[in-house]
């Protein structure tokens, strides 16, 4: 099934992530957004893929992961967070999604270690995750922009955000809105459902089937050959 993110409205913020959301909003994707913030301790760089690895994405990402070489099973959310699994990941990518291309601004509003935040804007950019240009209004100084593999985070991390809004902090910092286009509504608060874009119906996790395609294993783990 494809599943797009459908709203109230689409993305409001630069660079195609935003920040904040409703306390009651309902993430229909937040189960998967959600796994993917707890496991924090991913790798700071892509992990080599082997002998079928393609070595790039032909639309602007990094080198490409081979699932199976990861421990446990061949998955793209183990994958994925070797990339981004780790702490201050996904806060310099929402910082430069806000705006904020400055490695100065990224430190001070992610609190992380310099040397650490280094390493990953290093291996972010490596992924292709991110890139590093001359910023428009400081061209002596190189700023981290989004890629369009760094941009198609947008919709994870506003499902991630909005998982923390009601199940994490006690009230939430920051708040999404949507300006909308062609549209007789003014600006109004964002909230977000995913649908399938095949149907157009509202997905509900108990409405999806998964079917592995990795050699070796099924949804219950690796089959044992008889």
């Amino acid at each position: 099934m494809n599943g797009t993110v459908g709203a109230t409205g689409a993305t409001g913020g630069r660079d195609g992530v935003d920040a904040g959301g409703p306390r009651g909003a309902r993430g229909a994707g937040a189960g998967a957004a959600g796994a993917a913030g707890g496991a924090g301790a991913g790798a700071a760089g892509p992990r080599a893929g082997g002998a079928g690895d393609p070595g790039g994405d032909a639309h602007g990402g990094g080198p490409r992961i081979d699932p199976t070489t990861l421990p446990g099973r061949p998955c793209s959310l183990a994958s994925a967070l070797q990339l981004v699994g780790d702490r201050w990941a996904l806060q310099a990518i929402r910082e430069v999604g806000f705006g904020n291309h400055q490695f100065s601004q990224i430190a001070r509003n992610t609190g992380a270690p310099t040397d650490r935040l280094a390493a990953r804007l290093k291996a972010l950019v490596a992924a292709g995750v991110l890139e590093r240009r001359p910023s428009p209004d400081h061209p002596r100084y190189p700023g981290y922009y989004l890629t369009p593999a760094g941009r198609d985070l947008g919709p994870a991390i506003r499902e991630l955000l909005q998982w923390g809004d009601r199940w994490v902090v006690t009230e939430p910092p920051t708040r999404m809105w949507h300006h909308p286009h062609g549209h007789a509504a003014g600006e109004h608060e964002l909230h977000t459902r995913v649908v399938c874009a095949s149907c157009g119906e509202q997905v509900e996790s108990a409405d999806i089937r998964r079917e592995m395609t990795a050699p070796g294993w099924d949804i219950t783990g690796p089959v044992r050959d008889e």
